[in-house]
């Protein structure tokens, strides 16, 4: 008798443990793909219009696709892992994943400082906006975000591969620089110093984001005009900004000071940088901007 309530305690064990990876992996992958569908809609809807073939718009779409690489970085492993019993992942794996991440972190960081520059010469310098903002410059500032991002990442993973690890379990549901770092048995004072680099350099840019609002803001508060153009192309701008900051400073923040007392919080928590920004971004904007709002009403 008490061998048939053992095994019934266990069947029932099992079942609620199938039942919730079924009910997380369904609402991850309905995440997934309604970050798929908004990010793909706002970049068709400016590419299929040549009238938003402005560059605004063109650092817009560059966002919504940094964001499809963030969340490409992070969904399916996560994915695969509610599907099996065992959540392994190789090395090779952990260093792909942490390079698809990482650059999607300091690409968005650095074309939002892009789309700041933009907004500023926009409205603050009308009169010279297409004279300073030409073609030419767009795919510049374009491929120095990509090419900085790609290099950053680069030399960052490659000083992770010559670390050798003590230990080969992470504390995270994805694979991080820094906790990739401190399971290493080998001197890890230049990854310290080289993420330390990289800090101040989008400390940089951070300043060259505050500068271009106090600027903003000053313009505003003297034109009618300009304060309108501020609330209509800015606000989605700063919003953006502020949901990436709060995402990344939560991740930083719960990878080096949480504990492992509520790991599953914890977890969600600092996956939040890889799963609100993908999904807000192209929303703030679609809603926000009455061009392509109108666009993708029109398409629809």
């Amino acid at each position: 008798y008490m061998a048939g309530n053992w095994r019934e305690a266990e069947f029932q064990k099992t079942l609620y443990i199938l039942t919730n990876r079924q009910i997380y992996f369904a609402f991850t992958l309905m995440s997934y793909l309604v970050t798929i569908l908004v990010n793909l809609t706002l970049i068709l809807t400016v590419c299929l219009d040549k009238a938003l073939h402005q560059p605004m718009y063109i650092f817009m779409c560059n966002l919504c696709f940094t964001g499809l690489c963030g969340a490409s970085s992070f969904y399916p492993k996560l994915l695969l892992d509610l599907l099996a019993d065992a959540h392994l992942i190789t090395y090779t794996g952990c260093l792909t994943q942490m390079f698809f991440t990482y650059i999607y972190i300091l690409c968005q960081m650095t074309s939002l400082t892009v789309m700041a520059y933009d907004r500023y010469l926009a409205i603050c310098q009308p009169l010279r906006y297409w004279a300073l903002m030409t073609g030419k410059k767009v795919a510049l500032l374009l491929l120095l975000t990509w090419c900085l991002s790609l290099l950053e990442t680069a030399v960052g993973i490659l000083l992770i591969s010559r670390l050798s690890f003590c230990s080969h379990r992470i504390a995270r549901i994805f694979c991080t620089i820094w906790e990739v770092v401190k399971l290493s048995c080998s001197d890890t004072t230049t990854n310290n110093l080289y993420s330390i680099m990289i800090i101040i350099l989008h400390s940089l840019q951070i300043i060259i984001i505050l500068v271009s609002y106090v600027h903003l803001i000053r313009s505003a508060a003297r034109s009618r005009t300009d304060r309108r153009k501020f609330v209509q192309t800015c606000s989605p701008h700063l919003a953006s900004l502020v949901v990436f900051s709060i995402s990344v400073l939560f991740d930083s923040f719960f990878s080096r000071y949480g504990g492992s007392s509520m790991a599953a919080l914890q977890n969600a928590l600092s996956a939040e940088f890889l799963v609100v920004p993908p999904i807000v971004n192209p929303i703030i904007y679609g809603i926000n901007l009455h061009q392509i709002r109108t666009r993708i009403r029109i398409l629809a």
